[in-house]
């Protein structure tokens, strides 16, 4: 089987032309390596690291419950679980483990995608996204990617956009 024909990109590519984005479905890209960074993403398809969205899932707590929060934050930041919290109405916030991830994506860590998940999943889309007039983003599996744009990712996801980095954790930015 070829990585094109992996279950999960597969589902990925039908997620995307079920939602009107067939030219995201077909630029999805299946690269020789495992891109699990932001900075490898960026490298392999040739792009600045500010127009690869990370797809980082955290574990957020607001009393006795625990759900997950999606953050597709640009390369080019690192998300403050602080900020996201307040965002997501949670406690806290803090990284997921991987069999949380998969629980949660269906996905494994390096390569979970904005969409495919099993149930709907909060989900806060950085704005510095918005400065790329195409954003890359996982496909569901760590070798693969599909293009798109900041305005079709919050769309995509029903998600909320948001300054997800503090300045002083992103200077230059």
């Amino acid at each position: 089987m070829s990585a094109t024909d992996h279950p999960a990109i597969s589902k990925i590519s039908a997620i995307l032309r079920e939602a009107g984005l067939p030219a995201a479905a077909d630029g999805i890209r299946v690269l020789d390596d495992d891109v699990r960074t932001a900075a490898a993403a960026a490298q392999a398809v040739g792009v600045p690291v500010g127009a690869i969205a990370n797809s980082l899932v955290f574990r957020a707590t607001e009393g006795d419950r625990t759900f997950p929060l999606l953050a597709l934050t640009s390369g080019a930041h690192r998300a403050s679980t602080a900020r996201l919290a307040t965002l997501a109405g949670a406690t806290s916030v803090g990284r997921a483990d991987p069999a949380f991830v998969r629980e949660h994506t269906g996905q494994a860590i390096g390569g979970v995608a904005p969409v495919g998940h099993p149930r709907p999943i909060t989900t806060l889309v950085d704005v510095a996204l918005a400065d790329h007039e195409v954003v890359w983003a996982a496909a569901g599996h760590p070798k693969a990617v599909f293009p798109t744009t900041f305005a079709d990712l919050v769309a995509l996801t029903g998600g909320v956009a948001a300054e997800v980095a503090d300045e002083e954790e992103n200077p230059g930015s």
